[in-house]
């Protein structure tokens, strides 16, 4: 086993100026303030403005989480970036993060899980810290969905939103001053038998074209609420922990009935569990750093909290990480 762990240096977020609510969205779509909040929470949702791209989002969550951790992008040796929807097909928009924040050197890519892929994107920058490859990480999650969305489809567009949010890692010993402290174990799964229960109808390599967000909302909930309990029991499991132990939930922001459910099976209490989709909606993989980020910022996650992350996205794919803050 590494004697090395990642610590979390610093968050940061970033959400773009434009707020829609349920009221502006009823005025084009048949729905109402009233039927999205019983059905999922969400009271408003960000939409990125004419021309700010996915790398917009990112460079400006990167940036702060830089600031916060009091380190130069200079410093950094690795940036993966969640998203699954990148300003290009290709190269990857963690490159041109990478470009625009002035870093030279180290390795710079994209992971594409969905709504899961923070989860992901945290658990490969874990394992290069740990494997002595990177020394300081940038993990990004940074989505526009509203650029994949049938704004016709009421099942649909009213529950996404477009935000980036961003940690740096950094390497310490785990007797030393990492003891106790980092991301203490991660734990990914997929099934992708579930393709169509989550899918966008396009691609380059089917139509060429990027199509729209589909779902099936009663089969993507069903599973979410098992496997999101099953990862969780999981990462317990692993690290000889119980719920009781657990400071902090900060569950993927789909909707509040998926998250209340989940709590309700671990037996966690409302207030440990961080919430944010009735101001953001889902905003994919950037739900669960914007989330984290918040609660970091307003004091609420404090040095030595105990911090569970979970999330669950197309594919099916979901997964879990605990870390000693």
């Amino acid at each position: 086993m590494s004697d090395i762990r990642s610590l979390v240096r610093g968050c940061g977020a970033y959400l773009p100026s434009r707020a829609l609510s349920n009221s502006e969205l009823a005025q084009s779509v048949d729905t109402s303030d009233e039927w999205i909040v019983e059905r999922t929470g969400i009271r408003q949702r960000h939409i990125a403005a004419e021309g700010e791209m996915t790398s917009d989002l990112a460079c400006m969550a990167a940036g702060r989480a830089l600031e916060a951790a009091g380190i130069d992008a200079g410093d950094i040796d690795l940036i993966v970036l969640a998203t699954s929807t990148p300003d290009q097909t290709f190269p990857a928009t963690a490159t041109v993060v990478q470009a625009r924040l002035g870093i030279r050197q180290g390795a710079a890519f994209d992971v594409q899980a969905v709504c899961s892929g923070f989860i992901y994107a945290l658990a490969v920058a874990d394992n290069f810290v740990k494997a002595g490859q990177a020394k300081r990480a940038l993990v990004i999650g940074a989505e526009t969905f509203s650029r994949i969305l049938d704004w016709e489809d009421r099942g649909t567009c009213v529950l996404f939103g477009d935000g980036a949010g961003a940690l740096v890692l950094e390497a310490a010993k785990s007797n030393g001053a990492a003891a106790n402290r980092g991301v203490l174990s991660t734990h990914l799964h997929a099934d992708g038998r579930h393709h169509d229960a989550l899918y966008v109808d396009g691609g380059p390599s089917s139509t060429r074209t990027t199509g729209y967000l589909r779902m099936n909302g009663r089969e993507v909930f069903r599973h979410a609420v098992t496997n999101l309990a099953r990862v969780v029991d999981e990462t317990l499991d692993a690290n000889g922990l119980t719920a009781a132990d657990i400071d902090w939930l900060v569950p993927h922001q789909a909707n509040k009935r998926i998250i209340d459910s989940t709590a309700r099976k671990l037996g966690l209490s409302s207030d440990k569990i961080v919430l944010t989709v009735d101001r953001h909606g889902n905003t994919s993989a950037a739900s669960v750093p914007l989330a984290l980020s918040e609660a970091v910022g307003d004091g609420r996650i404090q040095e030595g909290d105990l911090v569970l992350m979970e999330a669950m996205g197309g594919g099916f794919t979901w997964g879990a990480a605990l870390a000693r803050w």
